[in-house]
């Protein structure tokens, strides 16, 4: 059965000292089929023009696109690795939040992929997001 608490709280605690947690990104809302995180717009993810850094937009796509095929693995038997993403930056953001919704496109054994729009708070598309993912056995 779906936990949402549990999948966030998951989310966030293992984001701690990473990329996640430099950009300041926090998991908010899951489902049987997504994941959303959002991430605050300020001069620490933009680029020298004031804006959105499209890495930045690149990177809470991957990051809430990577969690979200968390929820579909056995995590003591399997890890998952991110093996391509696309980004299309559509609309500029200089400051307040962005928010990126993962939902799944394809959920096969060995690969999954992921559809991510990243959104403003007016629901505003900024980036369209396709991710890849491998899940891969775990080591012993």
């Amino acid at each position: 059965m779906f936990d949402k608490e549990r999948v966030l709280e998951l989310c966030n605690k293992v984001s701690r000292n990473t990329l996640m947690e430099t950009l300041e990104i926090e998991y908010i809302d899951a489902g049987e089929d997504f994941l959303m995180a959002k991430m605050p717009v300020n001069p620490r993810v933009h680029q020298p023009m004031g804006l959105l850094h499209g890495g930045a937009s690149v990177a809470l796509a991957e990051s809430v696109g990577s969690a979200a095929s968390i929820m579909f693995i056995n995590p003591e038997l399997q890890e998952v690795r991110g093996i391509e993403i696309s980004a299309n930056h559509l609309k500029a953001k200089r400051e307040g939040i962005v928010y990126g919704t993962a939902r799944i496109i394809h959920k096969g054994r060995s690969l999954h992929l992921w559809e991510i729009r990243i959104e403003d708070e007016e629901g505003n598309l900024i980036s369209l997001c396709k991710l890849s993912n491998m899940v891969l056995s775990r080591k012993k």
